[in-house]
């Protein structure tokens, strides 16, 4: 139990964080309400038509690629904290890791996933 204190005595804190910052905004926040700002729309005015152009796919190619590229790069940081204690094996497991990326991203580049027009 002694271990894991220090996270718990986080997570009590953040807890507290988010509660004091919540009721905060209950008593000193805006209380008027209006028809105006009921409505669904992040400036508050009233949608006279719905959007109608579409994101391109390329849009979200870039977007998921930034995602996957970003989430595999936070096992290189865990890594890096215990490489001396890895050892040669760890190295070459790393080395793997790595090339499977490059060839991921190598794939993307030579799709035309990366270009934006």
């Amino acid at each position: 139990m002694n271990d894991f204190t220090p996270v718990l005595l986080m997570f009590l804190f953040v807890a507290f964080l988010v509660l004091f910052m919540l009721g905060l905004s209950l008593l000193l926040g805006p209380k008027k309400k209006s028809a105006v700002k009921g409505e669904p729309f992040e400036t508050g005015m009233v949608p006279f038509e719905l959007p109608g152009d579409r994101f391109s796919i390329r849009f979200y190619v870039i977007a998921l690629l930034f995602i996957v590229f970003d989430v595999e790069l936070v096992f290189l940081f865990p890594w890096a904290a215990v490489f001396r204690q890895l050892g040669w094996f760890g190295f070459a497991e790393m080395l793997v890791f790595i090339v499977i990326l490059a060839l991921g991203l190598i794939y993307a580049w030579k799709k035309g996933a990366l270009e934006w027009e």
